[in-house]
Formats: structure tokens, sequence, C-alpha cells
């Protein structure tokens, strides 16, 4: 085990300092895009402005015979893309896969001052994380970097999730998690063949009337991700690092989207993949608070402020209000006034009324 004091010094000589805090900007959406794809590749400068965080994809849904056209076209974006306030991502082939070290050796020497954050798939346990860490700091230095590029690690094998919370306390230059449904799914030997999103055979129903045999019992929807997802969140809210819901895939069904999106945001998500172009204004409409929420925040702040600050206690609209919901209210304050600076019908929206 590291001494926690060598966290914050470089793993190699001439590597930038590794972060003592991750970086907080805007990311309602990872947004997912092909490199290798020309036709898509056209429309990113109309779709980068509209999205929080742009990642080349080059794992899975990227074929091996399309592997190194997808690594040259991402490089490509990120030497010609102008990316205002978006941040550029990649996911990178797994650790195990041939392509894993080509990936790092040409991302960080081509275009690794814009390169945010790598996105590591199927991490079993820490030390993927380390191991990805020091790599990155031998290339860091190595090409004369002056800014640590993060890792963001993909939760989708059954053995990853036994390990998450090694996992969230490994790497300084962990910025997150995200779920990954497909692959853990296939791990567990789940029943599904859904992209995320609930089951339509897992339910509970209500009790059979012991009096009438005959008596329609009601069906609830169960969510077959919520113990992983919330298991995730917990680890990455010990160790300050960001959750994600990872992909839904029916682009057929927003509806289903926006709850699988929405009940994320409430257990603390702060974003979401998307992969389709329809799923970009759904992230935006619930990976934020509601103008009357803001507002009602507002309003127990002033008020507990009025009352003594954060340990007193005030009544805002009958109900009592604490140092716990205090904290919770900032929660959703901070969060708006920084989509505000991003996003200028944002700011009208929450603005003071």
């Amino acid at each position: 085990m590291r001494n926690p004091r060598e966290f914050l010094r470089p793993l190699v000589l001439g590597a930038p300092n590794p972060p003592a805090e991750i970086p907080t900007y805007p990311s309602r959406m990872i947004h997912f895009f092909d490199p290798a794809n020309e036709r898509i590749k056209a429309r990113l400068p109309q779709l980068a402005p509209q999205v929080d965080i742009l990642l080349g994809n080059l794992e899975d849904a990227i074929p091996p015979n399309a592997k190194e056209a997808a690594r040259r076209g991402l490089i490509e974006v990120g030497q010609t893309l102008e990316l205002g306030a978006t941040r550029l991502w990649t996911r990178v082939n797994a650790v195990d896969s041939p392509w894993f070290l080509d990936d790092m050796l040409e991302l960080t020497a081509e275009i690794g001052g814009v390169l945010d954050t790598v996105m590591l798939p199927k991490v079993n346990g820490p030390e993927e994380i380390r191991f990805l860490d020091l790599l990155l700091a031998q290339l860091e230095a190595r090409n004369g970097l002056e800014r640590p590029i993060l890792i963001h690690a993909i939760l989708e094998t059954a053995q990853g999730v036994s390990n998450v919370e090694a996992i969230a306390a490994s790497s300084p230059r962990l910025q997150g998690m995200s779920l990954g449904p497909s692959d853990l799914a296939a791990s567990r030997r789940m029943k599904t063949t859904r992209v995320g999103g609930p089951h339509p055979g897992y339910v509970v129903r209500t009790d059979a009337d012991p009096d009438d045999a005959d008596t329609a019992r009601t069906p609830s929807l169960q969510d077959p991700w919520h113990y992983t997802l919330a298991r995730m969140i917990d680890a990455c809210a010990a160790n300050e690092l960001y959750p994600f819901y990872g992909p839904f895939g029916d682009f057929s069904d927003p509806v289903g989207c926006e709850d699988q999106f929405r009940a994320a945001f409430i257990l603390g998500c702060a974003g979401a993949w998307t992969l389709h172009p329809n799923q970009i204004p759904i992230a935006k409409a619930v990976f934020r608070p509601q103008p009357e929420e803001v507002d009602f925040a507002r309003r127990v702040v002033a008020a507990m402020q009025e009352a003594g600050g954060a340990g007193g206690v005030a009544v805002v609209d009958g109900k009592m209000q604490d140092d716990a919901t205090y904290k919770q209210c900032q929660v959703l304050l901070d969060l708006a006034e920084m989509l505000s600076e991003k996003d200028p019908d944002l700011a009208a929206l929450y603005a003071a009324k």
C-alpha cells in the first residue's frame, strides 16, 4: 500500500504533480462518438458546443479492423476541433487487449495536451488503475505534458463490483466511475440482453388475496442495477469522485431513458452516457436541479443564515430545516451556479426572483 503522502508526488521524474482535487465542471452527459466514422466527425463542430464531455470511443462498438482508424480519427479531432468549454475524453481498449498500448502511446504523444480523461473499461481491481497511473506518468514525462491526464473507471465486471471501494481509493488521478450494465450482465450471467434500464421480468407482486385466488395481483417493476449503482455512488462519494450512469441502449424509448437518468441523478450521479444525439436534451433536462428546487433551496439557505447559519434550525413553508437540509440545499445551489456559468438559458431560469 502506498504512503498517503506519496499520492501528491509525481510517480515519475519529470511528470506533472498529481491533482490535489478533481476538477469540477458541467458533466451532465458523456457523449460517445465513433472517430472512424467520417460522417459523424463532420458533425462534431456543431455537436461539441451542445455537450459537456465529448468522448472518442476506441473500444466496444469499434470492430478490430477499424481500431487504428478510430485512433487516428480521434487524434485528428483532438488536433483540429475547437472544443471551447467542452472536455475531450476517450475510452481506450482494455489493458489486456492488443490495442491498449498503442492507444496510450499515440494519444498521449499527439493530443496529450487536450485530452482530459482516459476511460478504462472492464476494471477488475485497483492494480489496473495503478498500472495506468504509472504508465500515464511515464508518458507525460516523455512528452513534456504539464497537466496530468485523469482516469475514469468503468464498473462492468462482477470482480470490479466486489473491489469497487479499493478501486475508488487507488489513485489521485481517478476522476470517477461509470456503470457498464452490458458487460456486467454478461459477467454476472444475468438473463437479459438489454443495455441498461429495467427488465419486464424483474418485478415484485402484491400478495394474493386469501379470500379470492382469482383477484389480480399488481406487479411493480424493479431496477436490477440499483444495488450496484448505489454501491458505486457510495464508493465515489467517500473518495470525492464523480459517479455516472452508463448507457441506455434503447434510442426509441425517450421516456424510459429519462426515467433511468432521473433515478440516477436523484441517487447521486453527476451525469450519464449519451450514445445518440436524441439523448443529449434528455440528459440536459434531467441532470440539473429544477427551478422550483433552486428557489426553495435559496430560501432555506437564507432562512438558515438568519437563524445563525449551519447548526441552527429554521422553518420554511411549514417544514423544519436544519444543518442536514442546509447542506442538501447547498449541493443544489452549487450545481445550479456551475451550470448557469455554461448555459445562459439556465442562468435565466435560475435567476433569483
